[in-house]
């Protein structure tokens, strides 16, 4: 079944740019990147993206938009969105966050602190899955760190994020890597794969320069009580992940085994496993609702062309792979600077990406890991995004000063130039794949 086609139309993408405005244009005017909340900017661009749509009658352009919001793959995040939201807050109840962070600082080599903690963060972050809560956990920690050693404390904040952002861009339940599998058609375990060739040489020389910047600190700092049994649900949950045990089944399993070590060490009650469940659920609230917004109005800006206008002259003078990846870089890199969250940019520049990928025969694998991995290199780097401003916020420094010694970020961004320019890791996507256009 060949494609449906759309007449390339820039005026589609109106609601794009209400979106922009709202958002983007009204938190630079406030000064705060939190004063207009996103829901409320997607509800007015999907507004006025149901209201100029071509497609009939009032209601067959709002069942159009339903159409979209309803995607397979829009449900599908939806529904690992909430088991992803029930899994981590049920672990943080049952104190699997706290037995990691202990963990992790009981073996750290008292005379390179910097490079130790980069990669306690880097273990943290792939195992909860979230870079700000990796954030929220470690930069207390990190910033006694520093006050105990001399270590500057932006250096401290930067090493916090940098291991943050490794995580969120490669664990199986961060955000980043649920929506670039989900709107590329891949399976997570490959996109790790791929992504973990890529990253892996500059995390490596990440842990190299920041055990230089922090030799020669000693520190008397005491981590708490191990707890081995409240961490294995994370050692399952990843190995299970890599091994390409279904997603949904992993984080059900893991929730289960959270509640029930929770029961067991008396964390908390049965009803104190539910709430927690329930909370997460709840947290995951916003997301969703933005996700079904975006998926709707990304649906009319396609049918009515504006997707088909982007891609036409974003391709248009690109005859090679290597091309089409560094425009799949552009578009989520612009996405993300204007929206400030990496996930959010995903959402949107996911289909783009597609597209570009189909028609010039890029593996879904690809695709995913340099749409994840671009996303998180800006969105470590941007100092009005809310890694940065958690960080500086817990440390009592500026985004601005913590920015320099984010090098995780910045040579992931290279690297992922370096692994356009060079075709690496070698990857083959399925021949018809290439043939979309057929």
């Amino acid at each position: 079944m060949k494609p449906e086609k759309f007449t390339p139309n820039p005026l589609a993408l109106i609601p794009l740019g209400v979106f922009l405005l709202s958002y983007l244009a009204v938190s630079l005017a406030a000064g705060d990147f939190y004063k207009m909340p996103i829901t409320v900017a997607f509800v007015l661009s999907s507004v006025v993206a149901v209201a100029m749509s071509k497609g009939g009658s009032l209601h067959n352009r709002i069942e159009l938009f339903c159409k979209g919001a309803a995607n397979s793959n829009i449900m599908l995040m939806v529904l690992i969105f909430i088991l992803a939201g029930a899994f981590a807050q049920t672990a943080k109840a049952m104190g699997a966050v706290d037995a990691t962070v202990n963990l992790t600082l009981a073996i750290l080599p008292g005379n390179v602190l910097a490079a130790g903690v980069f990669l306690a963060a880097c273990v943290i972050s792939v195992s909860v899955g979230t870079s700000v809560g990796t954030i929220v956990a470690l930069t207390p920690v990190a910033a006694g760190l520093s006050a105990q050693t001399g270590i500057s404390p932006a250096l401290m904040s930067a090493v916090v994020v940098s291991g943050a952002m490794f995580g969120d861009n490669l664990s199986f339940i961060s955000d980043t890597t649920i929506v670039a599998t989900r709107t590329q058609g891949c399976k997570m375990a490959d996109k790790f794969k791929t992504n973990f060739h890529i990253v892996m040489p500059f995390a490596i020389l990440t842990t190299i320069l920041y055990i230089f910047l922090g030799s020669g600190a000693q520190s008397s700092f005491a981590s708490g009580p191990i707890s081995w049994v409240k961490v294995l649900p994370y050692v399952i949950v990843l190995a299970a992940a890599v091994m390409g045990v279904n997603v949904m089944l992993v984080l059900l399993g893991g929730t289960v085994l959270c509640g029930l070590i929770g029961l067991m060490t008396g964390a908390f009650d049965i009803w104190g496993w539910t709430t927690s469940m329930g909370a997460g659920i709840n947290a995951m609230g916003e997301l969703i609702i933005v996700t079904l917004l975006a998926g709707g109005m990304l649906e009319m800006i396609r049918y009515n062309g504006g997707l088909a206008w982007i891609i036409q002259k974003m391709t248009a003078k690109i005859s090679s792979r290597r091309g089409a990846e560094l425009s799949i870089a552009g578009v989520i890199s612009f996405a993300n600077l204007c929206t400030a969250n990496n996930t959010i940019a995903l959402i949107m520049a996911g289909p783009i990406a597609k597209e570009i990928a189909q028609r010039f025969g890029i593996a879904p694998n690809r695709s995913a890991s340099l749409l994840d991995i671009f996303s998180c290199f800006v969105q470590g780097v941007i100092p009005y995004g809310a890694q940065l401003l958690m960080a500086a916020s817990l440390s009592g420094v500026s985004p601005v000063s913590i920015m320099r010694y984010l090098y995780y970020p910045y040579l992931l961004g290279i690297g992922a130039l370096l692994a356009i320019w060079l075709g690496f890791p070698r990857t083959h996507a399925p021949q018809q794949a290439a043939k979309t256009e057929a």
